[in-house]
């Protein structure tokens, strides 16, 4: 009789996927790189999650409801716009440059370009960002809104601003940009709000 499969933690094994694909992009992780990570024969993790791509859609959730969702609660928590956003960029450049962890945000490096077989998940993390931009500037058109900021303020355009601040922060800090440098930025991007959002 054949011997059962060996049992494996199926959360330990989806996060060391998440920081393999965060280190190293869709396409440049292999099976055979996923079950080195996590110590999985190929036909568990199969069974466990599915294909490759099914495991990494996964394993951007597992980011986004953890790490990743700092921006989320930084909109959603901050009483003024200005906190809020100031916070998303201090939090993003923290975690972006964690020592001894994946750099950047996974959302943004892991599949920027791809080839034809996998523009799938290409077009996918393409909506994860817009979305990312569309929360933004939901937050700004509350905020003008209120009176927070001026009326007539762009709150399109000023969501926008953020999104490329903020995603330009992942591949800096892929690049090796230091913390330092990136929360240094913050006090020029945050001037786009105007001197009214500072009360």
């Amino acid at each position: 009789m054949a011997g059962r499969p060996r049992e494996f933690d199926r959360a330990e094994a989806l996060r060391r996927a998440r920081d393999l694909f965060w280190t190293r992009g869709y396409e440049s992780t292999s099976m055979a790189d996923l079950v080195s990570a996590t110590g999985v024969a190929s036909a568990s993790l199969y069974a466990a999650f599915g294909s490759k791509e099914d495991l990494f859609r996964e394993a951007v959730g597992l980011y986004e409801a953890g790490e990743g969702g700092f921006a989320d609660r930084a909109l959603a928590e901050e009483p003024t716009v200005h906190r809020a956003l100031e916070r998303l960029l201090r939090e993003a450049a923290t975690l972006y440059t964690r020592p001894g962890r994946p750099r950047g945000c996974m959302v943004v490096v892991s599949a920027t370009t791809c080839t034809p077989e996998n523009d799938a998940v290409r077009r996918w993390l393409a909506g994860e960002r817009r979305a990312r931009t569309a929360s933004i500037v939901a937050r700004l058109r509350r905020a003008v809104a209120d009176g927070e900021l001026a009326q007539g303020s762009d709150a399109q355009a000023l969501g926008d601003h953020f999104a490329v601040v903020l995603h330009g922060f992942a591949l800096q800090a892929r690049d090796g940009v230091s913390r330092a440098r990136l929360l240094a930025t913050i006090p020029a991007a945050l001037r786009a709000l105007g001197a009214r959002s500072l009360t």
